[in-house]
């Protein structure tokens, strides 16, 4: 039997190593279009890696996956979190969880992951083939499929792989296009916003830990930390907000009013939040007492923009001005102009239909012998590693089913 995984990314990986444990005697080839392998999980996670995350706090899965709830859903409950430390585990691999529930390398370093599925593919017999651009994927009459590429000679398999990562060029789009298959046009989302209120850029490196974003108008948002970049907002808050909102921002050209809570309350907590620090500090300058939360550059901000005097005292902000302050506090509107890229990590919604795939095997429901894992699929998460979770998943399951296949047509025993 012969195997070819296009794309040796995170599930491309793992599935090459479980296909050879499961089908020794098959070959399996891996094309990547780059000149390394895991180029992408290298970078992960600032170069640390955040592999998977605990799904503590996490009350549905579509809180994670905007889009493929259902199949993740699906899918976890034979190789989820705990199977994927296990597997990794086993592997030799320790890890940290950090307190905002994401796992990493004990080591702190990508390359420990990124080196070790190296070695396992190349100990495992697993042929890894760089600088292989695939251009198109072609279906035998008789049985099987044939891999163009873009400069070198073609290639035969009985099974195709697709893990290319997201459809982020159109040649991978058009390569996509031509097996016939239902594709959702792919666009950014995880981004950050950049925002041209030179007064808020003046606060670059500010960071709130618990605030909430909305856009305006519509039900998408967003809570964690907050981060004031030299151009716009970041963080995890706006993180999660992309993630949610990609479709709709990309509709919009990445353009809309952005409603900032910089407290992470609800009105009935901040009021009485600050009716106490006005009865505490009454006679005391607005100015210079302020909630522990916001910082002190922020919050001089946040009373500009409420109309009080900076010379103002809390015992005379009276009613309307406190009013104005809560307003602010709560929902400080912002212009987005546009989105930036979020460090080097790209990732897109869109892509394979799921629709396509049979939701056990992860196969092509027309095209028997060819399967899609990880992010070429319309599946995405927000940051924390289930972006890396569904791809490990994946590319496990679409080995144990190509196992069961070829069980049933009896390439082996049992």
């Amino acid at each position: 039997m012969k195997i070819a995984i296009i794309g040796a990314g995170a599930a491309g990986s793992i599935c090459a190593i479980e296909l050879k444990r499961r089908i020794p005697s098959a070959e399996v080839d891996v094309y990547e279009a780059g000149k390394r392998p895991l180029a992408k999980v290298a970078i992960t996670g600032g170069g640390r890696c955040n592999l998977t995350n605990s799904f503590e706090g996490i009350r549905s899965l579509g809180e994670a996956y905007p889009r493929g709830e259902k199949l993740m859903k699906r899918l976890f409950r034979n190789f989820g979190h705990a199977e994927t430390l296990r597997w990794f585990e086993d592997e030799g691999i320790r890890f940290v969880l950090q307190e905002d529930h994401c796992y990493f390398p004990a080591s702190q370093d990508a390359m420990e992951i990124v080196n070790m599925l190296c070695l396992r593919m190349r100990q495992e017999g697993v042929r890894i083939h760089t600088g292989h651009k695939v251009s198109t994927i072609g279906r035998e009459e008789t049985q099987g499929y044939v891999l163009s590429f873009e400069d070198k000679p073609d290639a035969f398999a009985d099974i195709a792989v697709v893990a290319t990562g997201g459809c982020q060029s159109k040649s991978s789009q058009n390569m996509l296009e031509a097996l016939g298959l239902e594709i959702v046009p792919p666009v950014p989302s995880l981004f950050s916003f950049n925002i041209s209120d030179r007064e808020l850029t003046a606060l670059m490196g500010t960071v709130v830990e618990e605030a909430s974003v909305t856009f305006a108008g519509t039900g998408f948002s967003g809570k964690g930390p907050l981060l004031i970049t030299h151009w716009g907002l970041s963080g995890p808050a706006i993180l999660k907000l992309s993630s949610h909102a990609a479709r709709h921002l990309a509709d919009k050209a990445w353009k809309g009013r952005l409603l900032v809570n910089w407290t992470g309350m609800n009105e009935q907590e901040l009021r009485p939040m600050l009716g106490t620090l006005a009865s505490a500090q009454s006679h005391k300058k607005i100015s210079n007492t302020h909630p522990d939360t916001i910082p002190v550059r922020l919050w001089e901000h946040i009373l500009r923009k409420a109309g009080a005097r900076e010379d103002l005292r809390w015992n005379e902000l009276g009613t309307k001005g406190l009013n104005r302050l809560v307003n602010t506090l709560l929902n400080d509107e912002y212009e987005v102009t546009g989105k930036s890229r979020f460090k080097e990590e790209f990732v897109t919604c869109g892509g394979i239909a799921l629709q396509n795939l049979n939701p056990s095997t992860l196969e092509t429901k027309t095209s028997p012998g060819l399967y899609f894992a990880g992010e070429v699929t319309d599946v995405d998460a927000i940051t924390g590693g289930f972006n890396l979770q569904a791809a490990w998943t994946m590319g496990y399951t679409v080995a144990r089913a190509i196992e069961a296949k070829a069980k049933a047509y009896s390439v082996l025993p049992g």
